[in-house]
């Protein structure tokens, strides 16, 4: 009975937020944690999720905390498939390795990478369109007392790091971005493809990839990367009027390797629809100068209100709008906020320590439809 009065509670909190989801406080292996999840779309596109504990299939370890931020486009199908195998595939590789390291997680992209072609390739008989859905891949994972990033398309881990002569809490952005509208993109794409000069092409006052696409690196979107998928029946819109000799977008995460200092407070994991309205300091300054629990819904909220504001609307009037017709005032946001508990991340990478799996948002709904509590699977910290 407790259960489900808890959910009822839930729901009323979402509708009175207009989030689909959030858990204000949790406890990861290096500290505290906080995740929300607002929805613009029909379907919600972002999956997410956040693992501690066990690093690898061997009991022996290695222990830290693994963070995910898909961002799907096109639909939900790629991010979901992500959410349900990318951490499953690292794990595997660490247990093989032994270790955590930058090869494991380049080979855990490569081998989610695989596992979609294999999807599209079995559907595409029935389901041609599954072939030009795709995701935006960031992920975090602390162990041992580094941080190593990894990142495919425009979300962005931000680093709130304590300046210790002045006490002053600054942004450090620690992800690379993947989309045409940054020029050294471009400047990429163009020396990859020099024989092609509508590889990128300014539509509509946006960059794009081919026109079509302005992330230039994904999990999926294998329209534009294998030449037996750009074709009928494929809508008319995805095909390219000439065949694909090589692939136009990549499957290869930029990886940065930090290893954690004392004066590193936390780092925030979003989609690209939280910096759509905050800067990178923004988002810092408002994690920072408020209590811990509720960051992500506070960050959330204050992208609702810069998007209301843009608008020239009242975020209570925002919140009103239809899932659907809400895409075109934001995108779907998802952010977690991940504490740092210096004395925590210091142990090291051999200290056992109680597992935590939890994936925000992750519900299909109609438009007009109360969102519905997700039941994650949350053991406490021993």
């Amino acid at each position: 009975m407790g259960a489900s009065i808890d959910v009822l509670i839930a729901m009323w909190r979402f509708w009175r937020d207009g989030l689909l989801w959030y858990k204000d406080s949790g406890q990861h292996a290096n500290g505290e944690f906080s995740m929300a999840v607002v929805q613009a779309n029909n379907l919600l596109e972002d999956q997410s999720q956040i693992e501690s504990g066990n690093l690898s299939l061997h009991e022996s370890g290695p222990y830290g905390t693994f963070v995910g931020v898909y961002d799907g486009h096109g639909g939900p199908e790629t991010s979901r498939y992500v959410n349900d195998h990318l951490f499953q595939h690292l794990k595997r590789f660490t247990s093989e390795q032994q270790s955590m390291s930058v090869d494991v997680i380049r080979k855990a992209f490569q081998a989610t990478e695989d596992g979609v072609v294999a999807q599209v390739s079995k559907q595409w008989s029935m389901r041609p369109q599954i072939a030009a859905v795709g995701s935006c891949c960031l992920v975090g994972v602390i162990c041992g007392g580094t941080l190593y990033i990894a990142n495919l398309g425009d979300s962005r881990a931000v680093l709130g790091r304590v300046v210790k002569a002045t006490g002053e809490v600054l942004s450090v952005q620690l992800s690379a971005e993947h989309n045409a509208s940054i020029e050294s993109v471009r400047h990429e794409l163009r020396a990859l493809h020099p024989d092609d000069p509508q590889i990128v092409v300014l539509k509509h006052n946006v960059w794009r990839v081919k026109g079509l696409i302005q992330v230039s690196r994904s999990i999926g979107d294998v329209y534009l990367k294998k030449a037996e998928f750009n074709r009928e029946p494929l809508y008319a819109k995805f095909r390219l009027r000439e065949p694909i000799t090589k692939p136009i977008l990549s499957a290869e995460p930029s990886i940065s390797v930090l290893q954690l200092q004392p004066q590193d407070q936390f780092i925030i994991f979003a989609s690209d629809g939280l910096w759509e309205h905050l800067s990178n300091q923004e988002a810092v300054d408002i994690v920072q100068n408020h209590p811990r629990s509720g960051s992500a819904r506070r960050l959330v909220k204050a992208a609702l209100l810069e998007a209301a504001k843009k608008r020239e609307m009242r975020y209570s009037d925002l919140k009103k709008i239809d899932r659907g017709v809400r895409r075109h005032f934001h995108d779907d946001i998802t952010v977690i906020v991940v504490f740092l508990d210096s004395n925590l991340v210091s142990r090291g990478s051999s200290t056992k320590c109680g597992s935590v799996s939890i994936r925000g948002g992750g519900v299909n709904l109609r438009p007009n439809s109360l969102a519905p509590c997700t039941t994650p699977s949350d053991h406490s910290m021993a």
